[in-house]
């Protein structure tokens, strides 16, 4: 368990918070790029790290990233005008650009020179894999941009749920590096089989074990952690284990193992101390992995049916996560439709940031007492003038990935040969995934 102190530290990252300071010094994904698609399109609201924002796309197809709030009189520029290269407030017609300069103040006389005094709050932007990105940390620590380990190339398709979730960021990605909890909550949907390795269908996802308490190791590295959840395999258990090897990207990232298919990701931003946007990724050869509205279908993530306009989900805590008492009579072990449903509902109900002074953690929770103190460790080591975690020379090496396999058990997996779920008629990313010892 950790103390009160410890977890405040942990969590929070409004304003002037360590944790957030420390985020700051990373490229951070602000919104989907499907939200700004379009030139003088719809400004899009968006909130990271306590901070209002304002994403627009202008009439040259630039992004800006700005203060929602007008440097005038503080009012809402997701209200205003969205043309001629430039962001207009409705309220006396000041206009910037995706840079933050100020193009006009029709309110002003021109001789006032006023304009060019005023430089509103834009940050620097990147789009890649499917999001806007933006450096918010202080200009002088700003890195080069480089793609995340989910997005390699610009030749991998990458496909993203997205959902508002109403808790903190760490109680989510603890869930996300959890291999445990998955052989209970989700297993009407990631369904032992006698399959060779986890296997997607157009329903659920197989994997060749009935194993509910996995053996859990660690390797520590300077990005975050990888570890194993070591089941029994259904076939050969005598001589084989089945291997599923996480990674945590500090400082909200997790790689999760992969089908047999395609990668999968999450990654976690931190709206504020109470609110995430949880983001949900399938990534890999264009072929194999999935569309958006098949993705987001078979996660029970689709706008309309599952979330509103604003991305927020129609099951929430009022209406019991639509939870069907029916089916679970009939074999369901949850009753929740949709694997990212369970888990949002498990979140949700530890409240808006987990007390974890009442924890009682044991040995399956071995990756979530990893994370906690790798990142209090990280976050003090900041305080005391340290480059924040998973940046610079401590960024996740290129040949670090998740995976899982059926794994001999003279094998150490931390020796175990693997890359990224690729197509294996095509040119692998890394050198072809396999699943046979080094």
């Amino acid at each position: 368990m950790l103390t009160a102190e410890e977890n405040d530290l942990l969590c929070r990252v409004e304003g002037k918070a360590p944790m957030g300071q420390l985020m700051r010094r990373h490229w951070t994904p602000v919104c989907l790029i499907e939200e700004v698609s379009e030139p003088d399109g719809t400004p899009v609201k968006a909130r990271v790290f306590g901070e209002d924002l304002v994403v627009f796309r202008d009439t040259k197809g630039r992004v800006g990233v700005m203060d929602e709030y007008c440097p005038h009189r503080r009012v809402s520029l997701v209200f205003g005008r969205n043309e001629d290269c430039g962001l207009r407030c409705l309220y006396h017609g000041w206009k910037m650009d995706v840079e933050g300069n100020v193009l006009e103040m029709v309110s002003e006389p021109a001789a006032s020179g006023m304009a060019q005094k005023v430089k509103h709050l834009a940050y620097p932007v990147k789009e890649w894999g499917g999001f806007v990105w933006a450096y918010m940390g202080p200009p002088e620590t700003q890195p080069e941009f480089q793609p995340p380990a989910w997005a390699p190339t610009a030749d991998a398709q990458v496909t993203i749920a997205k959902a508002i979730i109403p808790c903190n960021w760490a109680q989510i990605l603890e869930g996300a590096i959890d291999s445990a909890h998955s052989s209970s909550l989700h297993s009407s949907d990631m369904v032992p089989a006698r399959v060779e390795g986890a296997e997607a269908t157009d329903t659920n996802w197989l994997r060749p074990s009935t194993d509910k308490a996995p053996r859990m190791q660690v390797e520590r590295g300077p990005y975050g952690f990888r570890y194993a959840a070591i089941r029994r395999p259904i076939t050969n258990a005598a001589a084989n284990d089945y291997v599923r090897s996480t990674v945590f990207v500090a400082p909200a990232t997790a790689l999760i193992p992969p089908n047999n298919l395609y990668n999968v990701a999450n990654i976690n931003v931190p709206m504020d101390d109470t609110n995430t946007a949880f983001y949900f990724i399938a990534w890999g050869h264009p072929a194999q992995t999935p569309d958006t509205a098949t993705w987001r279908t078979f996660l029970g993530q689709q706008i309309g049916p599952d979330l509103d306009e604003k991305y927020v989900p129609l099951r929430h805590r009022g209406n019991h996560f639509w939870q069907d008492r029916a089916a679970m009579k009939a074999g369901n072990f949850t009753g929740i439709t949709g694997f990212p449903n369970q888990d949002i509902a498990m979140w949700v109900t530890m409240g808006p940031i987990a007390d974890r002074t009442h924890d009682r953690l044991g040995a399956s929770d071995l990756a979530v007492v990893e994370f906690r103190k790798q990142m209090l460790e990280a976050v003090r080591a900041f305080q005391d003038g340290a480059p924040a975690i998973g940046t610079g020379e401590s960024r996740i090496p290129s040949s670090v990935c998740a995976f899982q396999a059926i794994v001999p058990k003279t094998t150490d997996w931390r020796a175990f040969s693997t890359s990224h779920v690729w197509d294996s008629n095509e040119p692998a990313l890394e050198p072809s995934y396999s699943t046979s010892a080094s």
